[in-house]
């Protein structure tokens, strides 16, 4: 299961921290979310590591602080910048096919 951020500072912390990490923005309340979470559980088994979460409850600055207004979005951090993101789509939410393709791209195959 990937790891759950409660705030600000568990993403400074992780940022601080990690070389390299996924980060999936989503609301608890949001079906699109809802439904993309075990797909996004899937693809961090065993990478617990690099793959964490955080809901918008109670995070609603840090939402806008990265430009999140549609959930679930995805944002890859490298070195502790944004390095690529996959945003949802509204009323469309996202696809497995389209996490993949971005941990692909950002060279974080399985291990």
């Amino acid at each position: 299961m990937s790891r759950t951020l409660k705030d600000r500072r568990d993403l400074a912390d992780l940022l601080r921290t990690s070389g390299e990490a996924f980060v999936l923005f989503y609301a608890s309340w949001c079906p699109f979310s809802l439904g993309f979470l075990p797909v996004y559980e899937k693809h961090a088994a065993g990478r617990e590591d690099r793959f964490c979460r955080v809901t918008l409850d109670g995070n609603e600055d840090l939402f806008d602080e990265y430009g999140v207004q549609v959930y679930p979005t995805v944002l890859h951090f490298k070195a502790g910048k944004v390095d690529r993101r996959l945003d949802g789509k509204h009323l469309a939410g996202l696809k497995e096919k389209q996490l993949a393709e971005l941990i692909a791209s950002c060279g974080a195959g399985r291990d």
